[in-house]
């Protein structure tokens, strides 16, 4: 990408952004939402697709599909532990593009390798896509606008997954694309988006001195570093990561699934209805988020994080109990269900771990504890999947994500309810040994 602009011009277009800070911002914003909407357009367009009458080992082939890719996508966290806490921000935009072709690569062997064999496929799509989230924050940590672009590049979860979706099933509807080539298909469409949008990110300065002392410093870690941080705040993320756990199973569910659950609703052959709830959830959820910025002491942002996850995953079993007594549609069901799902899962992508860090002054990156969550998470979201399949009840789509939202709704208020207390003498103590 370098190769299109000469070095002193990119030299000028730095220093430039960096003396207008406004801009810098929109441009960082918007090139982190496009790499992760364009990250989706090779991870999501397939979950439209339904496989009929093909099945491995006696699974649905769909569902063996979700499970291998959300195989390889936990792995990449497990893995990213160590790869993204420990990145040079000097190589981030090359494993972008790196990590992006090869899950592109991999969707054209899903197309070609005739099933079941390609299964494998769908797992090697999912070990590098699983990296990406981390190197694109990087860019955006430790900044005073971090929830502003943070917020932009974590409501990309809702909507790319949406769009990409769209695409997919437009390829099938109207393109008459086969299930096998359409991933790959779709895929083409996000290329130079993606491209673009990384040389984008790579132009934008550093965080300033200003951001340093409002946020601390983020830098690599070294292994005796992670130790260390384990040893202080394992106990205290605990709670957190457990609830994080049950945040991302019923996230995946959402997006892997929801196409089975329209269909159950009437809505089958809409393939708007993906994009139109998704880009509304979105804009709820930018708008809440992306506010955080205004809240300048990083103890009460960091408080306030926690009562915004209660308040999500109680709203989606309100609106759940409302579906139920047919007080509402499906349509405004699934909208302000998610939105309420999403605003207890996006906090811990875009706010939650960075006003921790800050709160405690820890000079670390968002990548090491991010990855901690997401692989637990995606290891939750495996087992579940495993489950289902393999314990026989009889249930509908309605009635499991019904059941899949009051679950995270009891167990995340108790979880989180359990991590204020912590945090709160936590900081007391930490607080004290400062004043020291």
């Amino acid at each position: 990408m370098q190769a299109f602009v000469s070095k002193p011009t990119q030299s000028n277009f730095k220093q430039w952004l960096a003396k207008t800070p406004l801009l810098s911002v929109c441009l960082m914003s918007f090139s982190a939402f496009m790499i992760y909407s364009c990250m989706y357009g090779f991870r999501k367009p397939y979950t439209v697709a339904t496989y009929t009458n093909v099945f491995f080992l006696g699974i649905s082939y769909k569902v063996c599909l979700v499970i291998a890719q959300v195989i390889g996508y936990m792995i990449s966290k497990f893995i990213g532990i160590r790869f993204i806490s420990a990145m040079q921000p000097a190589k981030r935009a090359y494993f972008i593009v790196l990590f992006i072709g090869l899950a592109w690569l991999s969707l054209l062997g899903f197309a070609i390798i005739p099933a079941p064999y390609n299964i494998i496929c769908m797992f090697l799509n999912g070990l590098p896509l699983g990296m990406v989230f981390g190197l694109v924050f990087g860019f955006l940590e430790g900044r005073k606008t971090t929830e502003i672009m943070g917020a932009f590049l974590a409501t990309s979860f809702i909507f790319a997954s949406g769009l990409a979706k769209s695409v997919g099933k437009w390829l099938l509807l109207q393109c008459h694309i086969t299930d096998w080539w359409m991933p790959f298909t779709a895929g083409a469409f996000f290329v130079l988006p993606m491209l673009l949008s990384v040389w984008l990110i790579q132009q934008t300065p550093a965080p300033s001195q200003d951001d340093i002392a409002h946020r601390t410093e983020r830098k690599p870690m070294t292994p005796q570093e992670r130790s260390a941080f384990i040893k202080t705040f394992g106990l205290a993320i605990t709670p957190v990561v457990i609830a994080y756990v049950v945040f991302t199973i019923v996230r995946d569910f959402c997006e892997d699934f929801a196409n089975e659950l329209w269909a159950e609703t009437g809505f089958q052959n809409n393939a708007s209805i993906f994009a139109k709830t998704s880009t509304n959830v979105s804009l709820i959820v930018l708008a809440i988020i992306g506010g955080f910025f205004l809240i300048k002491n990083n103890y009460k942002a960091f408080v306030t994080a926690h009562y915004i996850v209660i308040f999500g995953v109680l709203l989606s079993a309100s609106v759940t109990l409302l579906y139920a007594s047919n007080s509402i549609s499906p349509v405004t069901w699934m909208l302000l269900a998610t939105t309420g799902m999403y605003l207890a899962y996006i906090p811990y992508n875009c706010l939650y771990f960075e006003r921790m860090l800050s709160t405690y002054k820890i000079r670390a990156n968002v990548g090491f504890v991010m990855y901690i969550a997401d692989a637990f998470g995606y290891l939750g979201t495996v087992v579940v999947l495993l489950v289902k399949e393999f314990v026989t009840i009889k249930y509908s789509w309605v009635s499991f994500f019904s059941g899949l939202f009051y679950t995270a709704s009891i167990v995340g208020t108790l979880l989180i309810a359990v991590s204020l207390i912590i945090h709160h003498q936590l900081f007391k103590i930490i607080s004290s040994r400062h004043d020291k």
